[in-house]
């Protein structure tokens, strides 16, 4: 196991990098001070500058910041997130990391102390609910962002990401696609900012779900194989997919620019439903309809391997 997946079941590592990364990221100027004219030995601001910032001592601050929640009040936490200019989910994030203490300090309290074991199976409403929506891609995933069951056309828009679950006999994993596929750089309009959502995303499960081995496993695979999973790591940014919208390369249809919507199965921890759809008569739209005809010849000849585009004037 790699040190980034071993940090993830330790709190006090995971705080002390949070609090280094968030000081660092932030300058003397973008919080109204005067830099002076000492030399800075550090990127960012000063702990005492937090400090001062946080209207607490420095020798406190230096306490959090070895990585030590136990007992710090939610006013603390809000000023500690105002000083260092953290968004709603980063200071939620923080608030997460603290729950992970007790008053004796480092160790998980409450629900959250055991590991989570996330189900594999689908429950028989999502089954009904991917048979369903047969006109729009649609999936289940689970927080390490695997792809545990998807209709048809979900299988078409994820094609590459199947032939890499394919070839190496593995679930199919966005996670491992991004990072660990050549394929993935075209796929992905902006594989950069896919790239930093996987990331963002694995890391806030890791606080939420630390004893989790399956995410600790992905963490330390892509750690051991991907240089830029380890620098995005090395970040602490976080990031929630609630909704929004998607911008993929397909290998068979082209550009497709589709908004999704994320629902969880309040009746399955871990598990979410991801629906895809484009607005009507748009250039996606059609690509959607052209990329289920190709799903259903594909359907139909089981043994090709071709990846060919169907003809439009079957669509």
């Amino acid at each position: 196991m790699t040190d980034d997946a071993e940090s993830l079941s330790d709190p006090r590592s995971s705080v002390r990098e949070f609090l280094t990364a968030r000081r660092a990221r932030l300058s003397p100027e973008q919080v109204g001070l005067t830099p002076g004219e000492r030399t800075r030995r550090v990127p960012g601001l000063r702990r005492e500058e937090v400090a001062m910032l946080a209207g607490i001592s420095v020798e406190y601050y230096v306490r959090l910041e070895r990585g030590n929640l136990a007992g710090v009040s939610g006013q603390v936490l809000d000023a500690l997130s105002e000083a260092l200019r953290l968004d709603a989910l980063e200071h939620r994030y923080l608030h997460e990391l603290a729950s992970a203490f007790t008053d004796s300090g480092g160790r998980r309290s409450g629900p959250g102390s055991r590991a989570h074991k996330h189900s594999t199976r689908i429950p028989p409403s999502l089954e009904l609910a991917l048979a369903a929506l047969t006109g729009t891609p649609a999936a289940v995933r689970n927080d390490r962002l695997d792809l545990l069951a998807v209709n048809p056309l979900a299988r078409a828009l994820y094609a590459p990401v199947f032939a890499q679950a394919d070839r190496d006999g593995r679930v199919a994993s966005t996670a491992r696609f991004t990072f660990l596929d050549p394929a993935a750089g075209p796929y992905w309009a902006d594989h950069a900012r896919a790239a930093r959502d996987v990331v963002g995303t694995l890391r806030l499960q890791a606080t939420r779900n630390p004893q989790d081995d399956g995410l600790q496993e992905i963490v330390g695979e892509l750690s051991t194989r991907s240089e830029q999973f380890r620098r995005l790591w090395a970040r602490h940014d976080v990031h929630e997919h609630t909704g929004g919208r998607k911008r993929i390369n397909h290998p068979v249809v082209g550009p497709l620019e589709l908004d999704f919507d994320r629902f969880a199965a309040m009746r399955t921890p871990g598990l979410t439903l991801l629906v895809y759809t484009a607005p009507p008569g748009s250039p996606s739209a059609d690509a959607l309809r052209l990329l289920a005809s190709w799903a259903a010849s594909e359907a139909a000849a089981p043994s090709s391997s071709s990846a060919t585009a169907p003809d439009p004037a079957v669509s």
